[in-house]
């Protein structure tokens, strides 16, 4: 019997659809966003899936039955499996903030309990052997500090109740640490909130891009890592820094996104600015992505945690002539490969 790698490698299609649109670049289609990842080839070497972003245009949140067949065979038929899904948590497409009305906070729990029946139906189709059901909090750091305890108090209430209905279809829920949600913008408020919502089926989506402005205190000044003067050149300095992230986060960690950062925000189209997504090779990219990666996959024992089966790429907001290269998704599928050849393992 074949020995099978881990984790599985994946790339994301909401960057065909986050931060286009009218106000940006158009949106790319879901068939075009898996045909290239499917397409992708380093050494003979493949993507083995992709995460989805359950909004239209590229998958709706009130998918049928036979929508959902058409999904698993679109993956099924171009040798991709599924992997994480991502809430439509937001106002602006049925959702809304964890912390608002009632209105707001029921809506925010009816989708994620319809993401996931979506990934259980994924699983029973046979194309979704792992992943998570994505949230975040669905609200501007601004908004939250008017009243930080009351409303990290209301985001957990709601992000507990979403994990129950979530569980009904045995789906765990990550929250994405992202420096553009409020409550979930900053490393110390992150930990404070996985530790209130206390559900076991609930954990922590790390994404090297995002996590890296928690060292900066990007937005939370308050919870700045390394100093003001921090020289981006010291290599010691930035591990100290991430050894002080990784170690009070890993634990929580359930989904995960390989990624290369800069240092910089970055938004487009209706999308806050939050940590920038750059290509593997970036000149001015600050991480060692393989090295760092480590940090996030293996204990501080040095031991691999194996907290996830697949890991994924998120080239959120990058341009459109760039994820309509070829040779983008072959630079990425290297570095992946890479990382899993270091911190992976076969069963």
């Amino acid at each position: 019997m074949a020995t099978a790698l881990y984790p599985k490698l994946h790339n994301a299609t909401w960057p065909g659809v986050v931060g286009k649109g009218s106000d940006s670049e158009p949106a790319i289609g879901l068939d075009t966003m898996m045909d290239l990842t499917a397409a992708a080839e380093v050494g003979g070497v493949r993507f083995d899936g992709v995460d989805l972003f359950l909004s239209d245009p590229h998958v709706s949140i009130d998918s049928t039955d036979a929508d959902l067949e058409a999904l698993a065979e679109k993956a099924r038929s171009r040798g991709l499996a599924i992997g994480s899904l991502v809430a439509p948590v937001w106002g602006n497409v049925g959702g809304g903030s964890a912390m608002g009305t009632a209105e707001e906070r029921d809506a925010f729990v009816t989708q994620v309990r319809k993401a996931a029946r979506i990934g259980k139906a994924l699983r029973d189709l046979g194309v979704r052997p792992y992943g998570v059901v994505r949230v975040d909090s669905s609200v501007d750091p601004a908004t939250w500090a008017a009243d930080p305890e009351g409303n990290t108090k209301a985001i957990a209430e709601t992000i507990a109740r979403a994990c129950d209905a979530a569980a009904e279809f045995d789906e765990k829920v990550a929250a994405e640490g992202e420096v553009c949600w409020g409550g979930m913008h900053n490393w110390k408020d992150m930990l404070d909130l996985l530790q209130r919502v206390n559900r076991p089926n609930f954990g922590f989506q790390a994404d090297m891009a995002h996590t890296l402005l928690y060292l900066l205190g990007t937005n939370a000044p308050e919870a700045r890592i390394v100093p003001e003067d921090f020289d981006w050149s010291d290599p010691v300095a930035l591990d100290e820094g991430l050894r002080t992230l990784t170690s009070a986060l890993r634990p929580w960690t359930i989904d995960f996104h390989v990624a290369q950062n800069d240092a910089t925000v970055h938004g487009t189209g209706s999308h806050d600015k939050t940590g920038r997504h750059c290509l593997p090779l970036d000149p001015n990219g600050k991480l060692d992505i393989v090295r760092h990666a480590g940090y996030w996959l293996r204990d501080e024992h040095g031991k691999l945690t194996k907290a996830f089966r697949h890991i994924c790429w998120d080239g959120c907001m990058f341009s459109n002539d760039v994820m309509l290269d070829p040779a983008t998704w072959n630079q990425i599928l290297a570095a992946m490969i890479d990382v899993r050849n270091a911190h992976g393992w076969s069963e």
